[in-house]
């Protein structure tokens, strides 16, 4: 895997510039030769792993020494050194690929690093092969989403035994589908999602909904948000979330109850998601609490869309589902009290069937989520 999910990247871009630490990179060490006077820049969760961000690029001293002073937040970041495109990535001597570099801020600090290899002087990277299953098909590459003018590729899963049967299935519907059957698609990993279907004694059919690209932050937060950048600049968006719910209750479940054999009562119908997607599954189940009977909030992103709160009061009560709340010590300390925030509010004023999960080893990623769903699934559809 070349790179890992973004989506943590938001955990620290939000928070406040006034608690921003320097911390200066330096590289002590290239591979040899060297082109002379490479550009070389940091991708991580700092900037959405752009590989090629100038205002991630490493200046040089009068000696030809590579370095860069960032502000950054409190937390935990991932990163890598690349020469602008992941093609052109740190590896280890062999050529073989390495492990996210973790660093965790807490207060100003000078970080040496020391880059063995480049990937693209051992040839063309390898071409990975599908990992999703037979039982995966692309309904649609442009299904149509009125409510935001655009159009997405849409998957299905359909269990084994679909087409020489007449069962009807419960129905998960997931967001970031790039990420949640095939590793060719994907930016982060793959949840592997049919494989552990497949391996199950009760079936479901599963709808994974690829995310926006650039507006995926946009349609999966349901309130206009600030983010905080680089420098203590800032920007304003636009929250669709509201508008993307509407188009999973109000088009996409009816087309999909139409055209395949579907269970279509609420306690049958789930939706789950990570991070962002992990915001706008709660959402949707406040929004519509007659369509979605469960739901699957995996480390959500609730510091981007703070007035979820105010909606599980207002709203929560409503709600008579079964709501699946995870997070992972290793993501932030902020991160397992917003989500216990939200099932404790919930629990005032809702008689849903809840349950938490926080994991001392669970970090924000494609291979942690990947690990918990086989639990939260059995959960869900027992």
């Amino acid at each position: 895997m070349m790179k890992p999910a973004f989506f943590i990247s938001l955990l620290f871009c939000v928070s406040s510039v006034l608690s921003q630490n320097l911390v200066r990179f330096e590289i002590r060490s290239l591979p040899n030769p060297q082109p002379a006077e490479a550009a070389i820049f940091m991708a991580g969760s700092f900037n959405r792993w752009n590989p090629q961000d100038e205002k991630f690029r490493f200046r040089q001293d009068d000696k030809g020494n590579y370095f860069i002073d960032l502000q950054l937040s409190p937390g935990q970041y991932e990163f890598k050194i690349t020469r602008g495109g992941w093609d052109k990535v740190e590896c280890k001597k062999d050529g073989t690929g390495i492990d996210n570099r973790v660093l965790k801020v807490e207060t100003d600090n000078t970080v040496e690093l020391l880059v063995e290899a480049w990937r693209d002087s051992f040839g063309e990277t390898p071409k990975l092969t599908s990992t999703a299953g037979k039982n995966v098909h692309v309904i649609d590459t442009a299904f149509r989403i009125n409510q935001l003018n655009r159009n997405r590729r849409i998957w299905i899963y359909l269990p084994d035994g679909y087409n020489s049967s007449k069962i009807r299935y419960p129905v998960l519907y997931l967001h970031d589908g790039q990420n949640v059957f095939d590793i060719t698609t994907s930016y982060a990993g793959e949840w592997g999602v049919d494989e552990c279907i497949d391996t199950m004694r009760q079936k479901c059919i599963v709808v994974a909904i690829d995310n926006g690209g650039d507006k995926r932050l946009n349609e999966y937060c349901p309130y206009d948000f600030t983010l905080q950048g680089f420098g203590g600049s800032s920007t304003s968006n636009k929250g669709e979330g509201d508008l993307y719910v509407d188009f999973l209750a109000t088009t996409l479940k009816p087309y999909i109850d139409k055209q395949y054999r579907t269970l279509k009562n609420k306690s049958n119908t789930f939706i789950a998601g990570s991070s962002m997607g992990g915001l706008i599954s709660m959402y949707a189940a406040l929004k519509y609490p007659k369509v979605f009977g469960g739901a699957g909030v995996f480390s959500p992103a609730f510091w981007v869309g703070p007035k979820i709160f105010d909606d599980i009061k207002a709203r929560g009560k409503k709600v008579m589902a079964k709501i699946y709340f995870y997070a992972g010590k290793q993501e932030s300390e902020s991160m397992v009290q917003d989500m216990l925030k939200a099932f404790e509010g919930m629990a005032l004023v809702s008689k849903s069937k809840m349950t938490t999960v926080i994991r001392d080893d669970g970090k924000h990623n494609e291979p942690t989520w990947r690990n918990e769903f086989p639990l939260f699934y059995n959960w869900i559809v027992k």
